[in-house]
């Protein structure tokens, strides 16, 4: 009998310590965040730029010979060859441009700033707010990069300095501007230019 006691009492802790493990595990699971994939993915920036809101872009500049690229041309325009973008090339040809200064277009953040290699190089990408929207400019085959990911900046910033993508060109800057933030970095050159948009007017309009 009394051991009978025993088992019936050991067994009444365990069943105990069961459910209480079995509670702390239900807390666990449904304190667990929902995954970052199926949560809206403007929600990030959303937050930053209602916390940050003087960085929220208000007009648009050119990256080159600020604020309106004099000493530079255009030497391969969005659209042509199917080119997703814009070279910018100072008067000078060749390398005369090399290590010149590069500037963000507008206020924004900080999304992206590295060397990719290939014909790409040193790119920096920055995702703007504006008008209640968000675009982002990238700017690709930099010599140099001075500013860092994950933080803001301010229109007419020095960002870095124009480049050759390691000797692969010509220097030169190819500028482009997304109205679709999440794109990969892609190639360059596209006949669907869905998610893009022509940097020179839009900079041009706004």
């Amino acid at each position: 009998m009394y051991k009978f006691i025993l088992i019936t009492s050991f067994l009444s802790v365990l069943c105990i310590k069961e459910k209480k493990l079995e509670r702390s595990h239900q807390e666990i699971v449904e304190a667990t965040p929902t995954p970052l994939s199926t949560q809206d993915p403007y929600t990030f920036y959303d937050t930053i730029f209602k916390e940050n809101p003087e960085y929220i872009a208000d007009t648009f500049d050119f990256p080159v010979g600020k604020p309106n690229g004099k000493g530079y041309y255009n030497a391969l325009k969005f659209g042509k060859n199917a080119h997703l973008g814009d070279d910018w090339n100072g008067v000078g040809g060749g390398n005369t441009d090399l290590g010149d200064s590069i500037y963000s277009i507008a206020n924004g953040y900080v999304s992206f700033a590295e060397d990719i290699g290939g014909g790409w190089g040193n790119v920096i990408r920055i995702v703007h707010r504006y008008n209640g929207k968000y675009y982002e400019s990238l700017y690709a085959h930099c010599d140099t990069i001075v500013i860092k990911k994950g933080g803001f900046i301010k229109k007419g910033t020095l960002i870095g300095t124009i480049g050759n993508a390691h000797g692969i060109y010509m220097a030169h800057l190819h500028l482009e501007l997304r109205s679709n933030i999440f794109m990969d970095i892609g190639g360059g050159y596209a006949t669907d230019t869905t998610g893009f948009l022509d940097p020179t007017q839009f900079i041009k309009e706004n």
